[in-house]
């Protein structure tokens, strides 16, 4: 324990003691078979405890019999019977140490003499009991959960106020109802006996069973938390596996980094946010290389311009792919800035000195110098004191030099934590030979008979087969040069023609519980676009719900144009198979020709042989293609989000500019929407900011722009909108916010407050007309608050003009 605990809790029962040999020195009992049965019931109540949340402790209704106590008995009975009843408390089934029960006497001493003094300093200048046994409670109270809380601050290295607030403050209130149930007694004991105070069990049983439903539900939020915190860890583990899967220099490496940056951060005092943030951060902040092409990556010597260029973007498509997790702690900032050099000559945003965060200047610093004292593929590892000087001679330019400094006093000895790490985890069995099965169902490739044909055939097929080696490695390559899924499948179609010959070619991805075209070229090109499949119908759908492929099918039974005279298809067999993600088929690559039995075995082959390579490209592109949408939109309403709007805006003002037009920017909120969340939940204000996002599209032209910005806040661009449309438009827009309080409330509890601004006459860039549209938006917010009913939207527009 540390020093400061102990002297902490030496004075706490020193106090505590002092009381007591005040209240024992001048021990009076005028009603001794009162008082035993007052101790009596307030250690049985003592006896009904329950945990407390996220510390070591106990709490029971004895409270209420203190407090009691403090009402109707003297001094020295108070401090006696509030002794013995946190004694039982504490004492009861538990196996704390003396000391731990002499602090916790001590502690209830000085709270008990503290709401003593309260409460008869109150009775003697004539204050209402009521209010007297309420600061009495609240005194007691104060002392006694601050005296716990010190030592639980002390000892376990927590926050005090804040180990305070989370473990004891919720039950203040309680403290107040027992101040009534107290005096409540009180005043029925002095009136009809104190026999008549029995009553009062009941209702202090109801205060136990009450304590117990609510902690029992803390408890179970508190364990729901904890599985999901795991579960969050176990999945960035599994993402780091996937990565040590793909490359087996990273297996090591991440263990090694990630011990060195927390270790490090430790060093330099990151919080335990932070700590959080670069400990996810060490494990993926490579993920990224998913998007760049394994020949790169792997490449035994110098990048090409062309490859660096490719090679750089991976802490951009990393931070994309790991913005969609939603951490709570800040991984993406320092995932995507880890490759930014001190000196602002890194990638991708060019960040200097501070404004690298922190976690990514550790992050890059730990990186460098566990990669030099790593085998690559274009060069031996350095010895670890050498690296060490490479990456501090570089302190000012490439990383920050306090980081730098600590690294270079500890690093030896974080490089022995780091290799006792990397012998704790297991890798992955990829080297594994697995004995049983001795072939698959289609047999094993064997040694081709000696040919006796002649030398030119022979030559031929030598000749083709490695031209097909040939093509199936130039499509393989080029098939991870792009996330865009557009261009993906045209380099699929452009170089699948030299392998396959076929006249159309559709790539369908699975939506719901439909395939959807994604690609379409050649014959038949409008038929098949305009295609939507349903799962197990039809030759595609078959192919996707078994997970089989299909040569030579008929494309006519695919559903959509099946029987239909105005739809003919020329085309007369296909060949498909389904792209697979891990669990289920994510698409089909089907292939058409207009002869029939067009397909041999040989083609199905080539194209299972690419179809692992597709299948990643393609779920690659669409992992790229909705991240890409979910960070310009708004997840809950499906609105533009704040970045998008910034965008639209940009454009907007450059076609006003271009074409001298006006600009609205109408800035809106809700007013009373905390009103609704507090009183019907977060479920029923979502349901709220839904109908109001869909209200705002319905009052707008297809060609004007509803964007959320955040919370209850959206924003209007309207182009064309001049000042006398606005007082029509305010109307219809307030008329929004009173019917989807009524629809999900019941109740007009909403209104909307409305800034507007013009371009030109408010301002000409971005920032200047929503800062403006937003300045008039919190002027109208407080005419509605200071006015009722609420300001009608005439008084708007006469604001809106008198700002003008």
């Amino acid at each position: 324990m540390p020093l400061r605990a102990k002297l902490y809790i030496y004075s706490v029962i020193a106090a505590g003691l002092l009381c007591l040999a005040v209240a024992i020195t001048h021990w009076s009992c005028q009603d001794p078979g009162r008082y035993a049965s007052y101790i009596l019931v307030a250690m049985v109540a003592s006896a009904l405890k329950v945990r407390l949340p996220g510390i070591t402790g106990t709490m029971s209704v004895n409270y209420v019999f203190i407090l009691l106590s403090i009402l109707d008995l003297s001094y020295s009975e108070s401090i006696v019977l509030g002794c013995l009843a946190i004694l039982v408390q504490t004492g009861w089934k538990a196996k704390n140490r003396p000391i731990h029960l002499l602090f916790n006497a001590a502690s209830m001493a000085n709270a008990i003499t503290g709401g003593y003094v309260v409460y008869h300093w109150g009775e003697r200048y004539g204050a209402m009991p009521l209010l007297t046994a309420a600061a009495s409670a609240s005194v007691y109270f104060v002392v006694n959960s601050l005296s716990v809380a010190g030592v639980v601050s002390l000892t376990e290295d927590k926050k005090l106020f804040r180990t305070w607030k989370e473990c004891y403050f919720w039950s203040f209130p309680y403290y107040l109802m027992g101040a009534s149930l107290a005096t409540l007694v009180s005043w029925i004991s002095r009136r009809f006996g104190w026999q008549t105070s029995a009553s009062a069990l009941p209702v202090i049983y109801f205060f136990y069973r009450s304590y117990r439903l609510y902690l029992g539900k803390l408890e179970s939020e508190k364990m729901h938390a904890e599985q999901m915190a795991a579960l969050h860890l176990r999945t960035i583990e599994a993402l780091a596996l996937a990565i040590e899967a793909k490359d087996d220099n990273t297996s090591g490496h991440i263990h090694r980094v990630q011990t060195y940056a927390i270790e490090l951060g430790k060093k330099l005092g990151l919080s335990d946010n932070e700590l959080q943030a670069l400990r996810a951060a060490s494990i993926l902040h490579d993920i990224g290389k998913l998007a760049v092409p394994e020949h790169i990556i792997s490449k035994p010597g110098k990048l090409t311009p062309e490859e660096f260029e490719k090679m750089k973007i991976h802490p951009v498509v990393g931070a994309e792919i790991l913005s969609r997790v939603e951490f709570p702690y800040p991984v993406v900032p320092i995932v995507r800035a880890h490759h930014e050099k001190w000196d602002g000559s890194g990638y991708p945003a060019g960040l200097r000195g501070e404004a690298i965060p922190i976690g990514a200047r550790i992050l890059s610093a730990v990186d460098c110098l566990d990669a030099l004292a790593s085998d690559r593929q274009y060069r031996r590892a350095l010895p670890l004191d050498q690296a060490m000087g490479i990456v501090k001679a570089e302190a000012g330019k490439s990383y920050d030099p306090k980081v730098v400094s600590a690294l270079e006093q500890h690093y030896r000895e974080w490089e022995r934590q780091a290799l006792a790490s990397i012998e704790e985890h297991e890798g992955l069995s990829k080297n594994l030979k697995v004995e049983r099965g001795e072939a698959p169902d289609a047999g094993l490739e064997g040694a081709a008979p000696r040919a006796e044909t002649a030398a030119p055939e022979f030559l031929a097929s030598i000749a083709a087969a490695r031209q097909e080696v040939q093509m199936l490695y130039e499509l393989t390559q080029d098939l991870g040069n792009s996330l865009n899924l557009h261009e993906t499948l045209s380099v699929l179609d452009s170089r699948l023609r030299r392998l396959i010959p076929y006249d159309a070619i559709a790539v369908y991805i699975k939506k719901a519980d439909r395939l959807v075209p994604a690609y379409v070229n050649g014959e038949n090109f409008r038929l098949f676009a305009s295609l939507e499949i349903p799962i197990g119908q039809g030759l595609s759908g078959w192919v996707a719900d078994t997970r089989k492929p299909i040569i030579n099918g008929n494309p006519s039974v695919e559903p959509g144009y099946l029987n239909d005279p105005s739809k003919f298809s020329s085309l007369r067999s296909a060949l498909a198979v389904a792209l697979e993600n891990a669990t289920s088929a994510a698409g089909v690559i089907a292939l058409y020709h207009a002869e029939r039995d067009a397909f041999n075995q040989d083609h199905l082959r080539v194209l299972l042989a690419i179809n692992p390579k597709v299948s990643l490209a393609v779920g690659n592109a669409l992992k790229y293609e909705q991240a890409a949408i979910s960070a310009t939109t708004d997840a809950l309403t499906s609105l533009p989000n704040a970045r998008s709007l910034f965008l639209r805006l940009d454009s907007e003002l450059a076609r006003a500019k271009r074409n001298q037009t006006r600009l609205a920017v109408l800035v809106c909120d809700l007013d009373g929407f905390k009103q609704v969340n507090d009183r019907f939940g977060h479920l029923e204000g979502n349901k709220v900011l839904k109908m109001v996002a869909s209200g705002l599209q319905q009052q707008c032209r297809e060609y004007d722009c509803v964007a959320r910005m955040g919370g209850d806040e959206f924003v209007l661009l309207l182009s064309g909108f001049t000042p006398l449309d606005l007082p029509d438009k305010l109307e219809r827009l307030e008329q929004i916010a009173r019917d989807a309080g009524i629809e999900v409330c019941g109740q007009p509890l909403l209104a909307m407050s409305v800034g507007a601004a013009f371009y030109p006459g408010d301002g000409e860039d971005t920032e200047g007309l929503l800062a403006e549209a937003d300045r008039r938006m919190y002027v109208t917010k407080q005419i509605h608050k200071a006015q009722a009913p609420p300001v009608s939207s005439n008084s708007l527009v006469a604001l809106d003009s008198a700002l003008r």
